[in-house]
């Protein structure tokens, strides 16, 4: 009789497990709702570089991939894969040698640098403030642009606040005397302003602890959401990823070896190089890539 119920529940069991994994299948393949639009898309974008010596060296190498309206696309892979020249593509802070980058069909080799940094906005990896308050910090883009800046009360400013969960009693405090999950709140809002249609973030969680790391997925996913906008992050940040990203793009030595849904990809990786990085303990990462 024990043996039997032993049976019993294995198969139970194992009927359980087939019905969790069917789902997360017919979950991931559940086709893209009409407003996710393509936004940036990378054709066969290539990057190399001339060495001291004469000699070329790639950096990217046929990249393509497609950032939709509505999602968070993750480019994760070890320092050197390539991923920090990829982000900096995205608003022309460097430009591809090779292949093309769209934003809305239109090749942004086209578009003036300035206008371009409007729509595709960019939080660098380490939170930079301005001297003055956060409200100062927040009125530097209408500033930069030879604009009246918004006030405490205007809705420019409390949309912004609301996005990154700031309260507004924090508004007339030194900016610089924030902690770091503040800073890079602080940094997002201010990116957020200007109602860009891309946010690019650079390893936003370099300087993060694990709660400060969570708030910020939080907040990203409302803002992806609530603004509808396309979102490109590089990370080393699985924990990050796992929480926020929809596609996700494995970079190794400048080349995509793998890319997918996000789920998917965490779960059943295909590629040897892809699942090799899972396996490595996650590492502290330092230095641009």
């Amino acid at each position: 009789m024990a043996f039997t119920r032993d049976f019993k529940d294995a198969v139970k069991s194992r009927e359980e497990d087939i019905f969790i994994y069917t789902n997360r299948w017919m979950n991931m393949y559940q086709p893209q709702p009409p407003g996710n639009k393509p936004l940036v898309e990378f054709v066969e974008v290539g990057v190399t570089k001339l060495s001291p010596k004469g000699t070329t060296t790639i950096i990217l190498d046929r990249i393509s991939f497609t950032a939709r309206q509505g999602e968070i696309t993750g480019i994760i892979g070890a320092s050197g894969s390539g991923k920090s020249t990829l982000i900096r593509l995205c608003n022309r802070l460097d430009d591809p040698s090779e292949g093309k980058i769209l934003l809305h069909g239109q090749n942004i080799a086209a578009i003036d640098p300035l206008l371009l940094r409007r729509k595709i906005a960019m939080v660098l990896q380490k939170p930079f403030m301005f001297e003055g308050t956060l409200l100062e910090n927040l009125q530097r883009p209408f500033m930069f642009r030879n604009m009246a800046p918004p006030s405490a009360e205007s809705q420019d400013i409390t949309r912004v606040l609301d996005l990154v969960q700031l309260s507004r009693e924090m508004l007339q405090r030194d900016a610089r005397s924030l902690s770091g999950g503040e800073q890079q709140r602080v940094n997002l809002a201010r990116a957020l302003v200007n109602h860009p249609e891309v946010l690019l973030l650079d390893e936003p969680t370099s300087a993060l602890d694990r709660p400060s790391t969570a708030r910020l997925a939080s907040t990203l996913n409302t803002i992806c959401q609530n603004e509808h906008l396309a979102i490109i992050v590089v990370t080393h940040d699985l924990y990050l990823a796992e929480h926020t990203v929809n596609h996700l793009i494995y970079l190794e030595k400048g080349r995509i070896e793998e890319q997918g849904t996000c789920t998917q990809m965490l779960a059943m990786p295909q590629t040897t190089a892809f699942s090799n990085f899972l396996a490595q303990p996650e590492r502290e990462e330092t230095s641009s890539s």
